[in-house]
């Protein structure tokens, strides 16, 4: 089933259909026909192609005496799936003998093993002919770190952060593409968010959070207020006193916490139940190292007394 991430992918392509045949030109170096209008026609697509073949999305390039130029298959790619290798030629084959045009497949991966799995030219057979899909992923994808520049592509800010990340630059990365969304109006702006936060690993939102929190204690602002008030708070309370001090003292308390979390989810599924007392005394536990250590006593485990040891 599609995931957030994706859907909201897709639509960026859907609601700006002229930032496709843009970044192929700009990012993928591809020498676009000249043109005077993109169009979005997944519609004309379902009569094409079966339904358990559906792409994404279809754009159209029309030229200035409306004549077909160009047709893209655009497909939001976030994990392998060995099936797209044989539906991408297809998509290719029945767009382009239906609407007698050049046709190519474009694919978004952020990530960059998904990124050159799906660059690999596909076969059709004995060597005779293939497809070779064009692919949007980290390695073409610039690091946008100027808000500025962010500001006048926003669009292309969010895939950046999506792609960069969790990279060396992703805090810088992620931050001049959330200061971008402020231009937009609430509904993307979270769905935005919701896109670039849920592609973050644990210490790149530990970061994030520390350097809105920070901010917040000097009196600057780092984001708009409604992006601000996307950002879980609940796990900065308590840190606004102290500045440094207080947000090292709330990275470990989300630490304790995530750790006190996973070892209880942990021991549910090996099915060891836990009394009040031992239940107590993990949620009182506040040294890294215990918890570290019932985490690997779970392993093999087959009563709290041989975990909690």
């Amino acid at each position: 089933m599609p995931t957030l991430e994706h859907n909201a992918l897709v639509e960026m392509f859907r609601e700006h259909p002229e930032l496709a045949p843009r970044l192929l030109a700009t990012l993928l170096h591809v020498e676009v026909p000249p043109h005077t209008a993109v169009a979005v026609v997944e519609s004309s697509l379902d009569q094409l192609i079966p339904v358990e073949y559906r792409a994404d999305l279809v754009l159209e390039l029309r030229d200035g005496r409306d004549a077909l130029v160009l047709a893209i298959v655009l497909e939001v790619q976030r994990d392998v799936d060995p099936d797209k290798k044989f539906s991408w030629p297809a998509y290719v084959a029945v767009v382009r003998a239906r609407k007698r045009c050049d046709t190519t497949v474009l694919v978004v991966a952020p990530d960059a093993g998904v990124a050159a799995w799906a660059a690999a030219t596909i076969d059709l057979g004995l060597g005779r002919g293939h497809v070779a899909p064009l692919v949007l992923g980290p390695a073409v994808v610039p690091e946008i770190t100027d808000p500025a520049d962010a500001v006048k592509e926003t669009e292309l800010a969010v895939l950046s952060a999506v792609a960069h990340g969790n990279g060396p630059s992703g805090l810088t990365v992620v931050q001049a593409a959330l200061a971008a969304l402020g231009r937009l109006d609430q509904a993307h702006a979270m769905v935005y968010f919701q896109v670039i936060w849920n592609g973050l690993r644990e210490p790149m939102r530990q970061a994030l959070e520390a350097l809105v929190m920070e901010r917040q204690i000097e009196g600057e602002s780092t984001f708009p207020p409604s992006i601000q008030r996307l950002i879980d708070r609940g796990k900065l309370e308590g840190m606004r006193e102290g500045k440094l001090e207080g947000i090292r003292e709330g990275e470990l308390k989300g630490k304790l916490e995530g750790k006190r979390d996973t070892l209880l989810r942990l021991l549910s599924r090996a099915g060891i139940a836990l009394t009040e007392d031992e239940s107590a005394r993990i949620q009182a536990c506040t040294d890294v190292a215990t918890l570290d250590r019932w985490l690997e006593n779970v392993l093999g485990a087959k009563t709290a007394a041989e975990v909690l040891s």
